[in-house]
């Protein structure tokens, strides 16, 4: 009586031994490919509401935001949109003629006292002074760190 035992090849073995190894590396490779990658937030988006009052100023709350965001990466912008872009007046959230004054012709007013910028907090803009009540004017509000457009918003005709 004749026995074998041999069941494959020690070649044939090997070579399936490797492709076994090769097919597990990738597919931890695949699974642990996404925890490499760097988390990158999304790039800040707020809506805003805005009001022009009777005394020439404007009211530009807002009303949503996505992420609360530091005062000091805040740009605002105020610009003259006819047939071409001029910016008339810039600066910071957290300038110091703007965060928190009171009779400046730009102000910003942090709500909650937080030093962040979130929903409910406004701008003031007295437009009859800077001469931006016409309807052509907008105030767009960027994050510093991303250079990306958080908000637009049309200062709308002052009435009389």
């Amino acid at each position: 009586m004749h026995r074998d035992d041999e069941a494959v090849s020690p070649v044939i073995a090997t070579v399936l031994l490797l492709a076994i190894t090769v097919l597990l590396s990738s597919m931890v490779f695949v699974m642990m490919a996404s925890t490499l990658d760097s988390v990158e937030k999304a790039d800040p988006k707020a809506s805003v509401s805005v009001r022009a009052l009777s005394n020439g100023y404007h009211v530009i709350t807002i009303t949503s935001i996505d992420q609360s965001l530091d005062p000091s990466k805040v740009k605002w912008i105020i610009i003259n949109q006819t047939e071409e872009r001029n910016e008339e007046y810039s600066g910071n959230v957290n300038d110091a003629d703007v965060y928190g004054t009171v009779g400046q012709n730009i102000s910003f007013h942090d709500r909650d006292a937080g030093y962040s910028v979130t929903k409910g907090d406004y701008f003031v803009i007295n437009c009859a002074n800077l001469g931006c009540g016409g309807g052509n004017h907008f105030l767009e509000i960027i994050d510093g760190g991303s250079n990306s457009l958080i908000s637009k918003a049309r200062l709308t005709a002052l009435e009389g």
